[in-house]
């Protein structure tokens, strides 16, 4: 067995262990596809809303041992530190986590195309290009384990929405996902503004909507366009590109079964 304290648990994109969660996470999404194919949408729809709830019960338990992290509150010195106001399920992918079993429930076409393309995508970004004090340290470490933990359950029930035969996606869904996607950006650029002007937060950033926090993507648009909200609008180009790489999968299986 490694070290505990070894290389060998240090998640980095250029390190094994990233890639054996990420391995992990997609053989458990095929694993619960299988398991629940043959049954009824309503027990599909209860193992969507148990996980998530559960998730979310686990977000605040995370959220306590990032409060007593020193090493963590040392790491983000420079932006105040640890700070339950800023640590509140607000971001992009923690929202998901109340919407995602919403959608399934009200089976709102716009939600679940929104949770599916958006939740997906934005926990997979945040996966691949983690934020500060989460790239290059081990799993072991319990802020390592909520975090990656966290996007990963929120990546798996966003693509269980389809998986799981709730809900298939059409380019017509397009429009009111970037629609949704825009308010609800807006609204959390309200809340930073309110956090900020209140005091409550003075380094309020949900959605990344005022500073890019060293994101390497959105570090350059925000050098296109240098201003808060703004600079994010060229991120509805890389939903796009998301959206047509899923719809091109699924043409092409779609092809494929039929020829079955």
């Amino acid at each position: 067995m490694p070290d505990a304290n070894s290389n060998f648990w240090i998640v980095k994109l250029t390190t094994p262990m990233f890639w054996i969660l990420f391995g992990t996470f997609l053989i458990l999404l095929v694993i619960m596809t299988l398991i629940l194919r043959n049954r009824s949408e309503t027990a599909k729809k209860v193992v969507i809303c148990v996980i998530c709830f559960s998730a979310l019960i686990g977000f605040f338990f995370y959220k306590y041992f990032l409060s007593i992290d020193t090493e963590y509150d040392q790491i983000t010195k420079m932006k105040g530190g640890f700070n339950w106001w800023g640590e509140l399920p607000l971001h992009l992918c923690n929202i998901n986590l109340i919407l995602i079993p919403i959608s399934v429930l009200t089976k709102k076409r716009g939600l679940m195309s929104f949770c599916f393309f958006v939740g997906s995508l934005g926990a997979l970004m945040a996966i691949f290009m983690p934020g500060i004090g989460f790239d290059g340290y081990s799993i072991l470490l319990p802020r390592m384990i909520g975090f990656f933990g966290t996007h990963y359950i929120i990546a798996i029930m966003a693509l269980a929405i389809v998986t799981f035969g709730l809900y298939r996606p059409r380019f017509r869904d397009l429009p009111v996902t970037v629609l949704t996607i825009l308010l609800v950006t807006l609204a959390v650029h309200g809340i930073n503004m309110l956090f900020r002007v209140t005091g409550l937060y003075p380094d309020s950033n949900y959605f990344f909507t005022i500073n890019p926090e060293g994101n390497p993507v959105l570090e350059m648009f925000y050098k296109w366009i240098p201003y808060p909200f703004l600079y994010q609008l060229p991120c509805i180009g890389i939903l796009l590109v998301y959206v047509c790489f899923i719809m091109l999968g699924f043409t092409i299986f779609g092809k494929s079964s039929k020829r079955r």
